[in-house]
């Protein structure tokens, strides 16, 4: 239920008044592996999921298939599960690159890599067209990228070309912290704020945010601007994406600071592929994961 905004809903009125619960979504990430299906999003339905992210990677969710993508469409016109938001595509090919292809970065050095990047990134949201998605979530470059006037420069053209791009399809963007230079939480916020991008925000990426600078300053930094959340765990070395309780970020600590901001944001479960078949305990296990954002 969305009818508050889209990333939170209400809660029944008690003697404190209104409360505010954060949206939970699932990623489609869990099934990177294998092609999205229907009965992979009914999987999601029952694991207490309210909605889903669709991760735009052609050998899962091909959205250059007009096949694949009215199938998932039908599905979706004809269920309560929304589809949320959808994770931009960070390679072109079927492989994730392992077979050469060049990562889609919108802050390459070569213009060309630039454009075919944002092109890419066009044909993702024309999944948009058949499939009402509220959110995109965008990679501002990659690990190594450094910060820079041109860092600055290459983010505002993609989000200022992306957004007049997105928002006819009714789309609102969410740029992602990542663990590079170009792309820390101040440094987003820098970002948006130069180019007075007040429609654009941010998806907090808590798992990237416990290894640096921390949960809890990333959200002091962000604030208002977040509103989504990826939510797994890491032991603050390296990007795990381990399952909520797994790691070592505070989660009571964490969901009290999101539960603080003015508009609870939108929160993704987003933990590592599965290999092979879905295990029988799999929606118990999201449930648990869910639970802990109570």
């Amino acid at each position: 239920m969305q009818t508050e905004s889209a990333g939170c809903r209400k809660a029944p009125v008690g003697r404190e008044g209104l409360s505010l619960t954060m949206l939970r979504v699932l990623s489609t990430h869990l099934f990177l592996n294998q092609r999205l299906h229907p009965g992979l999003l009914e999987l999601a339905a029952r694991s207490g999921a309210q909605g889903v992210e669709l991760f735009a990677a052609r050998q899962h969710f091909d959205y250059t298939s007009r096949r694949h993508v009215g199938e998932l469409a039908s599905w979706f016109a004809s269920n309560s599960l929304a589809p949320v938001s959808m994770h931009a595509p960070l390679f072109p090919d079927r492989e994730m690159g392992r077979a050469g292809a060049p990562a889609v970065n919108l802050l390459h050095p070569e213009k060309s890599r630039r454009i075919d990047a944002m092109d890419e990134v066009k044909r993702a949201l024309e999944a948009a067209e058949q499939i009402p998605l509220k959110h995109l979530v965008l990679h501002l470059g990659e690990r190594d990228d450094k910060w820079s006037p041109r860092t600055i420069e290459y983010s505002l053209t993609a989000l200022e070309h992306l957004g007049a791009f997105a928002h006819p399809l009714g789309v609102r963007l969410l740029v992602e912290n990542l663990l590079s230079e170009a792309a820390t939480p101040q440094h987003l916020l820098t970002i948006l704020e130069m180019g007075h991008l007040n429609s654009v925000r941010v998806c907090l990426d808590l798992g990237h945010a416990h290894i640096a600078p921390s949960v809890n300053e990333a959200i002091e930094t962000l604030g208002r601007r977040i509103g989504a959340v990826h939510v797994h765990d890491n032991h603050g070395l390296k990007d795990e994406h381990l399952w909520p309780g797994e790691g070592t970020i505070d989660w009571p600590t964490a969901t009290t600071a999101l539960n603080g901001l003015a508009e609870p944001p939108i929160a993704v479960l987003e933990v590592a592929p599965l290999i092979g078949d879905a295990p029988p305990d799999l929606p118990a296990r999201i449930e648990q994961a869910f639970a802990r954002l109570a």
